[in-house]
């Protein structure tokens, strides 16, 4: 598993880490985001290019999202 630490970040930076980091994904990886704000645009993203994710947040503030590839059909 891949994971990318974005706090503090700003944008659009969090966002193009993680679309470099999916064109490395291979089918049954995944790729966990930690974050400092909820990456809602990175949400569509994700479901218009076939990526599952499940988000929880944090009582620090933070974000983990887990991501993976959905498989074709």
């Amino acid at each position: 598993m891949k994971i990318i630490d974005a706090r503090g970040l700003q944008s659009p930076e969090p966002f193009e880490r993680v679309v470099e980091a999916l064109s490395e994904l291979a089918l049954g990886d995944q790729l966990k985001l930690i974050i400092h704000q909820e990456p809602r645009p990175l949400y569509r993203f994700l479901e218009r290019n076939r990526y599952a994710y499940k988000a929880e947040s944090f009582a620090d503030g933070r974000f983990e999202i887990m991501i993976w590839e959905l498989p074709a059909g």
